[in-house]
């Protein structure tokens, strides 16, 4: 049975950081490229953030320079690092992994951030 668990999420104020992980498990890890996603209140789910296996990254032009993707196969973990912080960062975060044409994701994390 394939698991995203996201973790990380949280309330902050503007200018702060918090770092998102999400663990996986059922799924060869290594074989998978990764992703976060968002999705506020009453906005459609956006890419925020790609790592293919080889670590090519990829990000919305709204989060460049300000988050960064890792991922860890050793662990099975993909993070997002979130700095500079913005109240329209606020939103739920989810975790995807998809391989071909197979796609899985988390139950998402909320991140609230006060102005």
């Amino acid at each position: 049975q394939v698991q995203l668990v996201e973790s990380g999420g949280g309330l902050v104020q503007a200018g702060g950081s918090l770092r998102l992980a999400c663990a996986a498990s059922g799924i060869i890890f290594s074989n998978n490229n990764m992703g976060w996603y968002r999705q506020a209140p009453g906005k459609q789910r956006e890419l925020v953030a790609t790592i293919t296996t080889g670590g090519s990254t990829n990000y919305a032009d709204s989060v460049k320079g300000r988050f960064t993707i890792s991922r860890d196969n050793a662990k099975n973990t993909v993070y997002l690092q979130m700095n500079s912080l913005k109240p329209e960062d606020t939103a739920v975060y989810y975790c995807k992994a998809n391989r071909w044409f197979d796609a899985y994701w988390g139950q998402g994390t909320q991140v609230t951030v006060s102005s």
